[in-house]
């Protein structure tokens, strides 16, 4: 949002990135010594013409926002939530059971269900203790 911000349309592809301070071509914006690849050669000691920025701010904001820590997002779908309610709602912890189940699309193995199972309980421990919890009086009634 930054660069679209700062484009001038009436400029080249090569010339917006100039003002901005952005490499057009990265292999000559860092090139890799010849010592490196194996060839010796004397370099006069110049230095390839130094550009003008004049939109240094959009460097400025890009390195301001990349140092921005990311933002976790702990949610699962909707369909694995409901797909793991229902395997412990009708099998408890036996995932052999589970793995033979007919809403067992996908044809998860029994360890493979176990680590959804896991999954749920790590992004949503409130709510699968609560779940289980409900499901405790009711194992009760019926035997």
């Amino acid at each position: 949002s930054h660069i679209r911000h700062a484009w001038d349309p009436h400029k080249s592809v090569a010339q917006n990135l100039a003002e901005m301070g952005l490499a057009e071509d990265p292999n000559k914006a860092v090139p890799i010594p010849k010592k490196l690849l194996g060839m010796e050669v004397e370099s006069d000691g110049q230095q390839p013409g130094k550009k003008i920025v004049r939109k240094p701010y959009v460097v400025n904001e890009m390195e301001l926002e990349a140092s921005l820590p990311e933002k976790k997002s702990n949610t699962l779908s909707r369909d694995l939530i409901d797909y793991v309610r229902y395997m412990i709602q009708n099998h408890g912890e036996n995932y052999k059971e589970m793995a033979r189940d007919e809403k067992n699309y996908y044809q998860d193995t029994p360890k493979q269900i176990k680590r959804k199972i896991n999954v749920y309980k790590n992004f949503y421990p409130e709510e699968y203790k609560n779940f289980i919890a409900s499901l405790k009086p009711e194992k009760m009634e019926v035997q």
